[in-house]
């Protein structure tokens, strides 16, 4: 086989549409657009959120609530993890959640959760505690402190 018989498949090379190149074509005078209007012009698109003319359904709904620009976002982790990835009577730190990459990193704040049992004595720093936590850090023998 040389170069110059290399050829595409059959089928892989489609022609491209000549519009407007008169009647005989199938695809003269309005060049497969229809007659006149918006879709028929130069430049006639329609944004997909156009409706029309009429109001658009943004503008239609109320607006509704607000952002609260002092909300502290915390991130969570739960008990049930403490459990897993820490020894007894071991510190847990918000430095060492994230380096154990419990947490990817500290938002607002810390809160410990009390999702799941906790058997070993820790003493758990962080941010903000749920009431359940802190029951749960006690009844196992460790300390739940606030930073």
């Amino acid at each position: 086989m040389r170069l110059e018989d290399l050829r595409p498949t059959p089928g892989a090379m489609k022609k491209r549409k000549r519009v407007g190149r008169g009647p005989g074509s199938g695809h003269g005078k309005t060049s497969g657009r229809g007659h006149k209007g918006q879709k028929a012009r130069g430049s006639g698109k329609v944004h997909i959120w156009f409706e029309g003319g009429q109001t658009p359904l943004h503008r239609r709904l109320p607006k509704r609530g607000f952002n609260n620009i002092n909300k502290k976002v915390y991130a969570v982790v739960n008990v049930k993890v403490l459990e897993e990835r820490f020894e007894a009577n071991e510190e847990v730190t918000p430095e060492k959640l994230i380096e154990r990459k419990i947490i990817k990193d500290l938002k607002d704040g810390i809160k410990i959760l009390g999702d799941g049992e906790l058997t070993k004595p820790l003493v758990v720093k962080a941010h903000a505690f749920s009431k359940s936590a802190v029951e749960k850090i006690e009844s196992a023998g460790g300390k739940a402190e606030v930073i």
